[in-house]
């Protein structure tokens, strides 16, 4: 009996991402299991991401190309957004929705240091800010049919059916529907 041989079932497969640091829009493919993006994103034994074929820009000369690399590693915690090409990538919905089979749909603005975010978050009940950022095992929320745009760089705009965003990196989230209206 052999016991180099790896008995999970586990497939992998390669997903198309941008991903967003505070300086990069870093453009490849990252490898997930059934679990899409999600899963690898918010796995606890893991703390760094691995881009496959990355394409290196400067946030400020989004389509640029600076540098390009078979591999190039970070840490999952100085990643801000990760932008992903269908809104399945995001992972099967069991994971996508943490569980729950009805959603409330919040049409939602999220704000970071260097990043503006509108889109879709689906919860199971009522929006409660502080739960979403302090509680769960969560590090990346889904955002769905989501807009990012810099901040200081408005020509950066990605579109995106599935965003995740790392809590960590959240400085505010403002509900749209409670926008107020201006007076004429």
């Amino acid at each position: 009996m052999s016991l180099m041989h790896d008995t999970s079932p586990r497939t992998y497969r390669f997903l198309p991402a941008d991903v967003f640091t505070s300086g990069y829009r870093v453009v490849g493919k990252i490898m997930v299991t059934n679990h899409g993006a999600m899963g690898m994103l918010n796995d606890p034994t893991r703390s760094a991401i691995e881009i496959n074929d990355a394409r290196l820009a400067r946030l400020h000369m989004p389509s640029k190309l600076v540098d390009h690399f078979e591999l190039v590693r970070m840490m999952k915690k100085h990643v801000y957004a990760v932008c992903l090409a269908r809104r399945e990538d995001l992972g099967p919905l069991g994971i996508v929705r943490g569980g729950f089979t009805s959603v409330i749909e919040y049409p939602i603005r999220i704000t970071t240091q260097m990043f503006e975010i509108e889109g879709m978050m689906e919860l199971p009940g009522r929006f409660d800010f502080t739960a979403l950022i302090t509680d769960g095992s969560r590090d990346f929320l889904p955002i769905f049919n989501a807009t990012l745009t810099g901040i200081l760089i408005p020509n950066l705009r990605v579109e995106s059916p599935g965003m995740l965003i790392n809590r960590s990196q959240v400085d505010l989230m403002a509900l749209l529907n409670q926008r107020v209206k201006p007076e004429n």
